[in-house]
């Protein structure tokens, strides 16, 4: 059950790194503007807070690593915080944003949380 939840929050990791490309990098290509419904204008204009926004889901994937790497005697704690904050980012991204944030985001944190619990 540990490798299980262990794989799981690698995933979540990887699409939070994912996003934080996208948010970064890749804000105003018109790849990323097709993905969120945005015009050039409108990402340019917007294009310093997606790089805030990419910073903290980069902070999200950084300690989702270490929750991974880290010996359980700390790894367990940092897992269930770091997925918790998933959890509620998305939830709250998905009320007050797009509810597509729910199932890309906060879906797949609760299913890491989950087996983490599980894994206890």
């Amino acid at each position: 059950m540990k490798t299980g939840a262990l794989v799981a929050i690698g995933v979540v990791a990887f699409l939070h790194v994912y996003f934080m490309v996208m948010e970064m990098l890749l804000w105003q290509t018109p790849r990323v503007r097709a993905t969120f419904g945005m015009t050039a204008e409108f990402a340019k204009d917007t294009a310093s807070l997606a790089k805030n926004q990419g910073l903290y889901n980069g902070f999200l994937a950084a300690g989702l690593v270490w929750g991974i790497v880290a010996d359980d005697s700390i790894g367990l704690s940092v897992r269930i915080f770091f997925t918790a904050c998933v959890v509620v980012a998305g939830v709250f991204g998905a009320a007050t944003a797009n509810v597509r944030i729910l199932f890309v985001q906060a879906v797949p944190g609760a299913i890491a949380l989950a087996l983490t619990l599980l894994s206890r």
